[in-house]
């Protein structure tokens, strides 16, 4: 297991992006919001990811696995070793965390990453005024009184 892996595996699921940070790390993110992050240099954590409660409570046990520095109290598991978790594993966790992200999003926002690309763009735009009178008035200006 290796970051072309990782990267190779996240970046199937839909509309994930990948960005680079802090010059050494890399973040895969579903509509700017991050579900696993792994450092591209040797560091303490190889890899952090969302988990479960219960998935939290059990990986934290094992070997090589731990809260992850700054976000444990947002249930994200830290893996200390490239080993900590056997490939086939890793992918239904990653997998899993990805879909908690995206259970978490706007019910538009997760409807226009089910439809692809051109739908998310599209559901990021502003909603028209119900009302388009009303915005009418509220775009002309006010005559100063004398």
């Amino acid at each position: 297991m290796d970051i072309e892996w990782l990267r190779s595996l996240c970046l199937s699921f839909p509309q994930t992006t990948e960005e680079e940070v802090w010059e050494n790390d890399l973040t895969f993110k579903v509509a700017g919001k991050m579900f696993a992050h792994s450092v591209l240099i040797p560091a303490p954590v190889w890899l952090s990811f969302k988990a479960s409660e219960e998935s939290f409570a059990e990986l934290t046990e094992r070997a090589g696995i731990i809260p992850a520095p700054y976000l444990a109290r947002a249930k994200w598991v830290a893996l200390e070793t490239k080993d900590a978790l056997p490939p086939e594993e890793l992918s239904v966790l990653l997998r899993a965390s990805y879909d908690m992200v995206v259970a978490k999003l706007p019910k538009r926002t997760r409807d226009a990453i089910s439809l692809g690309r051109a739908a998310l763009r599209k559901s990021s735009r502003k909603k028209p005024p119900k009302n388009p009178s009303a915005a009418k008035k509220s775009r002309k200006k006010k005559k100063p009184s004398r």
